[in-house]
């Protein structure tokens, strides 16, 4: 009997979560990749830099990786490619814009040579193994914003990409609802769909509607304007720079991706900056302060982004001043609230005017709402539905708007990462798992941050450090000198005294204990003053810091 075959399809991000956006879709021996994400790191990953989809069933198909389609070129569908590159070198099909955003990554990491990149445009269809994937226009934040239709032997996959159903776009390329159509009529084995804004009614308004706003407060504001916003978002630049011209204003730029991307799209052709707009930071306080407008990084309340160390006076530049216009151009991203309200409470402070979301409309999504999803869903008429991009309640959600439409409930598909789902024309199921996860990314390195590492993090953060230096002679084990202390996030030393007497003479008896049981290991002695000490400090204290006892050996025969 034949076997039968299957498309799967594999998240390996991007599902029940926000970023790292990553998913496989394999045919008998042969997978391609839509995007390779990563995210920026919540609270508790301390220290931590960016975080990256655990690809591990990627590295173990090695041979069955064809190449990697990108939808557009934000960070949570780009940013993993120069690491994921390193491992797995293949073809990268993607926007002119995205491939030029992954050339600079590519070249930080020094492998712009062996990169294998491949310029595709709307209404481009290339074939890779059994897969014909085309490229479809569609409205988003970022020029040339693509959704995927891969056509296969088992039927079409549409992968919608981040999208918004935009009819008066600042580019003036609209989403191409005639071609999704057509796919509908042909039939539509499987669609994924972005469900970021599902839980939002009505429609997702045009990016025009900031432009307007941004004209407002321009024409309002006496002193200086700062504008902190997303540095991809390319459409929401290009509108700051038609105030800045129309009100007679030279633009300053400041934050180091915010000038990669302003660099990387004027170069392409995306943004139109009028020549001699742009001035150096250095020339900001050369000209009056109502000549002036700061694009700048920050929009998110990062620590070491240019806004927040302007607004706390650590920039080496820039200081924000009183009368200052700033317009923070962006929503908090989950998990970011707190970090930009800080960062708003201190620029009022500092006598800026602030402008948020919460009281203008200076921002609006790039994601599509709930009746953009539904002409989507209704012009496709897909067999299958698997949502994707976004929080599990959201998923969820997307999944139920699609069964009010007529899709089955059995045909709807709530999924998390890791988990393989199989559509053919007669079957749609979830077969098996693969890892999943993430990869944290910490300075040079990858993957060798985990959840012990992170632990230990907390536990210093939370209740500090304790050393003991202990120099003991190595034959005899008789204590040379010490025990010696050092507190760090624990308590201040000058201020208990008392505390670190006691502690030390704890010390004391643990080492006079061990020489009367006879015991001289040094991890066994090591682990009697941890023990003698911590309930020590815990009874004293209710604290549990972490203790580091350290052995000096040395020889005196």
């Amino acid at each position: 009997m034949k076997k039968e075959l299957f498309i799967e399809v594999i998240p390996l991000g991007g599902l029940g979560e926000i970023g790292k956006n990553m998913t496989a879709v394999k045919y008998q021996d042969e997978i391609i990749l839509i995007d390779c994400g990563m995210a920026f790191p919540e609270d508790e990953l301390m220290g931590i830099d960016l975080v990256l989809p655990d690809y591990t069933y990627l590295l173990d198909n090695r041979d069955k990786v064809l190449a990697v389609l990108l939808t557009h070129g934000h960070e949570d569908h780009i940013g993993g490619l120069p690491y994921f590159l390193k491992q797995i070198n293949v073809p990268v099909y993607g926007s002119r814009l995205a491939l030029g955003l992954v050339g600079h990554k590519l070249k930080e990491h020094h492998m712009e040579k062996d990169a294998q990149l491949k310029t595709v445009k709307p209404r481009d269809i290339v074939s890779i193994g059994s897969f014909k994937v085309e490229f479809i226009r569609v409205s988003h934040s970022i020029p040339d914003a693509m959704a995927l239709a891969i056509h296969t032997p088992q039927g079409v996959v549409v992968h919608t990409g981040d999208f918004k159903i935009d009819h008066t776009p600042v580019d003036g390329d609209v989403i191409d609802l005639h071609r999704f159509a057509s796919l509908g009529e042909q039939g539509v084995l499987l669609l994924m769909s972005d469900s970021t804004n599902v839980e939002r009614e009505g429609y997702t308004f045009s990016e025009r509607l900031v432009g307007k706003s941004f004209e407002e407060y321009f024409a309002a504001a006496e002193e200086r304007i700062i504008i902190a916003s997303f540095a991809s978002n390319i459409h929401r630049l290009q509108q700051v720079i038609y105030a800045a011209e129309k009100y007679g204003r030279q633009l300053a730029v400041a934050g180091r991706s915010m000038v990669t991307v302003l660099t990387v799209a004027s170069e392409l052709g995306y943004l139109k900056i009028p020549e001699g707009m742009l001035i150096d930071l250095d020339e900001v306080d050369k000209l009056p302060n109502n000549k002036v407008v700061i694009l700048t990084t920050g929009s998110q309340g990062e620590p070491m982004s240019a806004l927040t160390r302007m607004a706390f006076g650590d920039h080496r530049q820039l200081a924000v001043m009183p009368g200052d216009t700033v317009i923070i151009s962006a929503t908090p991203i989950p998990g970011n609230e707190k970090s930009v309200s800080r960062n708003i409470n201190q620029l009022f402070k500092m006598g800026a005017k602030v402008i948020y979301e919460g009281n203008s409309d200076i921002h609006v999504s790039g994601h599509p709402s709930q009746e953009e999803l539904k002409l989507i869903i209704n012009l496709l008429r897909p067999q299958y539905f698997l949502p994707v991009h976004g929080e599990y309640r959201m998923l969820k959600k997307h999944a139920e708007l699609a069964q009010q439409l007529g899709i089955p409930a059995e045909n709807t598909f709530v999924g998390e990462i890791g988990q393989v789902f199989a559509f053919n024309r007669r079957h749609g199921r979830m077969v098996g798992r693969v890892p999943a996860g993430r990869v944290l990314v910490d300075g040079l390195g990858v993957g060798d941050v985990g959840n012990i590492v992170l632990r230990d993090r907390r536990d210093m953060a939370q209740d500090g450090i304790l050393i003991v230096v202990v120099t003991m002679d190595k034959n005899t084990h008789q204590v040379l000198a010490g025990p010696d202390i050092v507190s760090r996030g624990f308590v201040y030393v000058r201020e208990a005294e008392a505390l670190m007497g006691e502690a030390r003479q704890k010390v004391i008896a643990a080492l006079q204990k061990c020489s009367d049981q006879g015991k001289s290991g040094w991890s066994y002695i090591k682990q009697e003053i941890k023990s003698a000490l911590g309930k020590f400090l815990f009874d004293h204290t209710h604290r549990r810091p972490i203790i580091l006892p350290i052995i000096m050996e040395v020889d005196k025969s």
